[in-house]
């Protein structure tokens, strides 16, 4: 246990999105953070893995300084490694996931509080296909939509750092123009998935759910292939009054 309840509320996410039984993570893939109230966030540092998180595997970074940085058109490797260091509130700190910067636009622009990137096995089976993010772009079941969201967001294959974040802002925008909303799930195609939640416990349903979804995707190909919902009926859980209060009761 930290001094710092949210640090401490972080580790546990990260524990449980890096349990070796889930599949989700392994070694030091995935990542997670969490905002505070002072425009800082908390962000797993470079090369710590998610199934051993304690208080020293996180760095403390300024929000507003690696929103600079992602304004910038272009940035080579040695310049992403001064401004990974340059965004550190202590000096101190690992130097943080080349993913800040994505994080940082998830936290600031997509509105969570909680974020959680992994590299499930079941889904990457399915977005590292040739189908790529395209089973996942209808809804298969209500408990999909309910924890997951009507429509995942989508992003293509781009080089994991600074160039993603970039990627990550204009498909959060996009999505934003589209449907007048934040996304819960982000694809990432031959990369992985991101939940954006407003508790950390909302961040590891929506996680799991799409890992639940991604094996029952794999499991529908082997008998036919999937058998979407109609779209009316998609709407109709989305909006359901009970299906709202229960997704406020899953969020915690």
């Amino acid at each position: 246990m930290s001094a710092n309840p949210l640090l401490d509320e972080l580790i546990k996410l990260s524990l449980e999105v890096g349990r070796e039984d889930r599949h989700l993570a392994m070694l030091g893939e995935g990542n997670t953070s969490a905002a505070g109230d002072d425009d800082t966030f908390w962000i797993k540092a470079s090369g710590t893995s998610l199934s051993t998180a304690n208080a020293a595997s996180f760095s403390h970074i300024r929000t507003d300084a690696v929103l600079a940085y992602v304004e910038r058109p272009h940035m080579n490797e040695v310049e992403v490694g001064a401004a990974l260091a340059d965004v550190l509130v202590d000096p101190t700190h690992k130097r943080p996931s080349t993913e800040t910067f994505m994080h940082a636009v998830l936290l600031a622009e997509g509105g969570a509080r909680w974020i959680a990137h992994a590299h499930p096995v079941s889904a990457n089976a399915i977005l590292c296909s040739k189908l790529g993010a395209e089973p996942f772009q209808r809804p298969m079941f209500p408990d999909g939509i309910v924890v997951c969201g009507r429509y995942p967001a989508v992003v293509p294959y781009v080089d994991p750092g600074f160039y993603l974040g970039h990627a990550i802002r204009n498909e959060l925008r996009r999505y934003q123009d589209a449907h007048g909303a934040n996304p819960k799930l982000m694809l990432m195609v031959n990369h992985g998935i991101t939940a954006l939640g407003q508790t950390a416990q909302e961040a590891l349903n929506i996680m799991r759910m799409a890992d639940k979804w991604a094996r029952i995707l794999l499991g529908t190909y082997a008998l036919g292939g999937p058998n979407y919902m109609a779209e009316e009926e998609a709407e109709r859980i989305d909006h359901r009054l009970d299906e709202v209060y229960r997704r406020k009761v899953l969020r915690g």
